[in-house]
């Protein structure tokens, strides 16, 4: 098993934690992450754009001038597409967009994710990282002990409870930072999970730094193993 360093929120070195090498040290499959972010992307859109072909704009009906013996051109409609407020050609319609992947595509593109990341040495992994209340202070006092002021930086956090959503919410006013909460093991009272962020590929990449808690690491290890 491959070993990652363990740090205190404080930045210092406590320790080492061993790792799956099947899920932080296996070799990138660079065409897996393009379909998972692609694919992300590709769902964030809404689909709605919606354009007037000539037969959807109103009024028309009528014939502007004879066929023929006025020295114009042809014409059958005002709305016609050569026409100032014609209809649309080819305009874009109300579509899906969304695309999918397979599971085990996601988790292979997860896997490959997350060990570009520490093979860049860009993933650090705290023994944990939990706030009293929400405040922006902390936040940034955390990530100057690690150096991370000015860079994009990913915290994943295990699971929803008070300390983590308050780092979540302390974190919200600093541009540089996400964070996200990969799981919920409590259900609310309607039986459902409440809804987390989830670990994702697209937030990894886009972020040049990842900070994971040892519990995340366990999550991560337990759901993909």
């Amino acid at each position: 098993m491959a070993q990652l360093d363990l740090y205190s929120v404080k930045g210092e070195k406590i320790g080492t934690i061993d790792v799956k090498d099947s899920i932080f040290a296996i070799e990138p499959n660079t065409d897996l992450l393009y379909r998972y972010v692609d694919m992300q992307l590709a769902n964030r859109r809404r689909g709605t754009a919606s354009t007037k072909t000539r037969a959807e704009v109103r009024g028309g009906g009528r014939k502007p001038w004879s066929q023929k013996h006025t020295g114009r051109a042809r014409a059958g409609s005002i709305r016609s597409p050569l026409w100032r407020h014609g209809g649309v050609t080819f305009g874009p319609k109300p579509r899906d967009w969304s695309k999918k992947l397979t599971k085990k595509m996601k988790r292979l593109a997860l896997k490959s994710a997350l060990s570009v990341r520490v093979k860049e040495n860009n993933l650090i992994v705290i023994d944990d990282l939990t706030f009293e209340k929400p405040r922006t202070k902390s936040m940034k006092e955390v990530l100057k002990n690690f150096g991370f002021e000015n860079t994009k930086t990913l915290v994943v956090l295990p699971w929803k409870k008070d300390g983590y959503i308050n780092v979540k919410l302390s974190a919200k006013n600093i541009p540089t930072v996400k964070v996200i909460i990969a799981d919920n093991p409590n259900q609310g009272k309607d039986g459902k999970k409440v809804n987390v962020d989830g670990l994702n590929v697209f937030d990894i990449i886009n972020n040049e730094k990842v900070i994971l808690t040892k519990d995340t690491v366990a999550k991560i290890e337990e759901v993909l193993g």
